[in-house]
């Protein structure tokens, strides 16, 4: 069955879903409730608990989840956002949902800024790529294309980090723990989303994703939002084998909606592999 995203953010229903969502997965009894004599029918806590811990109504709470047309006060927000423990990026996604967040302009990268195309190429020999929010892929070096794949010999529409992992026959197998690298790239793009909710391009990437790749569409609908700056992957290249890289992703002030991401060996074995690869 084909999946559809909306074409825009329907943000009253993203924030009634999330909010269950988050108030389905807490252990009432991690928060120090008293015990309730009635049954619970549902994981999580309760509605009127909810509303007990964040100060508000039950019929608030309910016509919230009932995406009613609510739109609820920054402070509101910063209660729910306590009573459900909300992750920093959990907070910020409902926050965007909320539209309480202040906005910057949407400058939307589609080419790479000059200093950060010429940084790229001064990080050499670590491999470094700069992306955008979408993931598109805006500039590279020759390091990191020997470690992924030759950007330059895609259409441009293709160069997307997501789309490759994704769509692409080889690079689809590229990495050790897939799954993984799905679910962290997928709560960036849903951050995104509700960042960004007339980013036309966006809405039809994840609309393209969600129709023809059944574990982005499972992945999506879990509603994870929490990003990851750094970490490893485990990557089997085609020449090198199976190599470790720990990453980090950096944002620069001048252009928030460009980021670098650049990649070191997470050990020593990968070093020697990625010198080989830096040699040639």
């Amino acid at each position: 069955m084909t999946r559809t995203v909306d074409a825009t953010v329907d943000t009253a229903q993203e924030l009634a879903a999330f909010l269950r969502t988050r108030r389905e997965r807490l252990d009432p009894r991690e928060l120090g409730l008293p015990p309730r004599r009635r049954a619970r029918r549902t994981p999580g806590l309760r509605r009127e608990e909810v509303a007990e811990l964040a100060g508000v109504s039950i019929d608030y709470i309910v016509r919230l989840e009932q995406a009613r047309g609510l739109r609820p006060s920054a402070d509101v927000v910063e209660a729910l956002a306590r009573a459900l423990r909300l992750a920093p990026d959990e907070r910020a996604y409902l926050f965007d949902l909320a539209e309480r967040r202040p906005r910057q302009a949407d400058k939307l990268a589609t080419a790479a800024a000059p200093p950060l195309a010429r940084l790229v190429e001064d990080l050499s020999p670590l491999p470094v790529m700069l992306m955008n929010h979408r993931y598109d892929i805006l500039a590279w070096n020759t390091e990191m294309a020997g470690l992924l794949t030759d950007f330059g010999a895609l259409p441009p529409a293709r160069r997307n980090s997501m789309w490759l992992c994704l769509m692409h026959p080889e690079i689809r197998e590229f990495y050790v723990d897939r799954e993984r690298v799905v679910r962290e790239g997928i709560a960036h793009l849903r951050a995104a989303w509700a960042a960004h909710p007339k980013d036309r391009a966006l809405i039809d990437l994840i609309a393209e994703f969600t129709a023809h790749d059944e574990d982005f569409a499972r992945l999506w609908a879990e509603r994870d939002v929490k990003a990851q700056g750094r970490g490893l992957k485990a990557m089997r290249h085609p020449d090198l084998g199976e190599i470790t890289v720990r990453f980090e992703v950096l944002t620069p002030l001048q252009d928030p909606d460009q980021r670098l991401v650049i990649y070191r060996a997470g050990d020593e074995e990968s070093q020697a592999a990625m010198d080989r690869l830096s040699a040639r």
